[in-house]
């Protein structure tokens, strides 16, 4: 295709700029076509019809004065500069007509492939007016994108012919990951810290800082009445303890290949993101140091500890576009990097896949020389496929074999994972939807009862 043409192709398909013809004006021709034919057959005269079909023409032609210019119309995209992955954002267009005349519009903008859309928008201007225009998106992955273009089509006063215009502005939007789940936390940590029912383990009685004096009330325990203010002010005061602050917590996200598995939303590594930074928060909120460590073959990304809810902006500007690699993760090399850099004792939170692993045997020498000074917890998201095929009832051979295997498999994860616990070394599986929830979970109860 020569350069001429493929501009003509653009222009046709939306992508340039230029003038079509509307099917009422097809209609219309095609209605003259068969007035003409049947003219013929009548023996109208041939300068009568080559008068009718100028007629027509120029008609339609004088159509395009009675629409707005180039110049007459301008327009406006107003974008957040950060979206969150999965989640509805809302982009408006402003367009500023300062024509005498109105117009009907179909637009079409220029945004990635993994952003939903519903184009083209349809609408009306009227004269000497600006319209705001809203369409919803909802990003479907990660990083930075760029929004350079905005596809504009218009009709003319009597819908005979559509301009289209291309206009150059560009918007660069950052889509982050979810954080409903972070937000939730923030809004009610006790409600969002429920676990299949069951709450989270209280500290120990008289363990960690003490936080205030309170009123008794019914439930506490009497070995932390205070009875120098229950004397002083004839009711009983009791004290309150909070744990002790200013832990630090490395949280170690896996960037591997396994962790590219699909999910019902997003994949592991997604999941595993959205919980990082959840549980970030919560350490954060409660006054402890966070460092995030990500890997693949190698160190992809460190974020060194920090204090401060001010923090998780770093930690979330580091991690937002981490991207699954399809090389086997190293975890040999990132345990060995992690002895050298962090020298404070520290809760090690690993983000993996469990069944891949506790396969890795090399990875058990260098955990057990960081379990003598970091306390170690993996989480990692169940396997649905596999719970799905031992809970199948085999209606075939086929089928049995499926499930025979199945149940092999989780035997075998289980038996490496009671090595790896007699070792020290806890490992959680959850569900997908319940991963966020109970990594918070586990840190509190470990901050509660003084692990670290």
């Amino acid at each position: 295709m020569t350069k001429s043409l493929k501009s003509l192709w653009d222009r046709f398909l939306f992508l340039d700029r230029g003038i079509l013809p509307t099917t009422r004006l097809i209609f219309c021709l095609f209605i003259l076509s068969i007035g003409l034919v049947i003219g013929l057959l009548l023996e109208l005269s041939w300068p009568m019809i080559i008068g009718l079909n100028v007629i027509v023409i120029a008609g339609s032609l004088l159509d395009l004065m009675f629409s707005p210019r180039k110049k007459h119309l301008s327009v406006k995209r107003i974008a957040q500069d950060e979206m969150e992955r999965g989640v509805s954002s809302s982009i408006v267009i402003e367009v500023t007509n300062h024509s005498e005349y109105g117009l009907n519009y179909r637009l079409v903008d220029d945004i990635p492939s993994s952003f939903t859309n519903s184009f083209p928008i349809k609408g009306r201007i009227h004269k000497e007016t600006t319209s705001s225009i809203t369409y919803l998106t909802e990003p479907l992955e990660r990083g930075d994108f760029q929004i350079t273009k905005l596809y504009f089509r218009y009709k003319s006063f009597l819908g005979l012919w559509e301009k289209q215009l291309t206009f150059q502005m560009s918007s660069k939007v950052r889509v982050i990951p979810d954080l409903s789940e972070t937000r939730q936390y923030l809004e009610n940590a006790q409600k969002f810290l429920l676990y299949e029912g069951v709450k989270i383990r209280k500290q120990q009685t008289g363990a960690g800082e003490f936080s205030k004096i309170r009123s008794y009330v019914v439930g506490d325990d009497p070995r932390t009445i205070n009875w120098r203010q229950t004397a002083k002010l004839h009711e009983v005061m009791t004290n309150e303890y909070e744990p002790e602050h200013g832990k630090y917590i490395t949280i170690l996200l896996d960037c591997g290949r396994m962790m590219g598995a699909e999910l019902e939303k997003g994949n592991r590594l997604e999941r595993a993101i959205e919980s990082a930074i959840t549980v970030a928060t919560a350490a954060l909120e409660n006054g402890d140091y966070v460092s995030i460590l990500a890997f693949s073959t190698d160190v992809k990304v460190f974020v060194p500890a920090g204090k401060g809810m001010a923090h998780l902006q770093t930690i979330l500007h580091a991690i937002y576009n981490l991207k699954v690699d399809a090389a086997e993760s190293n975890y040999g090399a990132v345990f060995s990097y992690l002895e050298t850099i962090q020298k404070k004792r520290s809760l090690l939170l690993l983000f993996s896949d469990v069944h891949t692993f506790v396969r890795e045997e090399s990875a058990l020498i260098y955990l057990r020389k960081l379990r003598q000074r970091h306390y170690f917890l993996m989480i990692g998201v169940e396997d649905e496929t596999l719970h799905k095929r031992i809970n199948d009832n085999p209606s075939n051979v086929q089928s049995a074999m499926l499930k025979s295997m199945a149940q092999q498999q989780m035997m075998m994860k289980n038996s490496r994972k009671r090595k790896w616990e007699k070792q020290g070394l806890l490992m959680i599986e959850a569900k997908e939807d319940k991963l966020a929830v109970t990594a918070v979970s586990y840190y509190i109860d470990i901050m509660n009862r003084n692990l670290l």
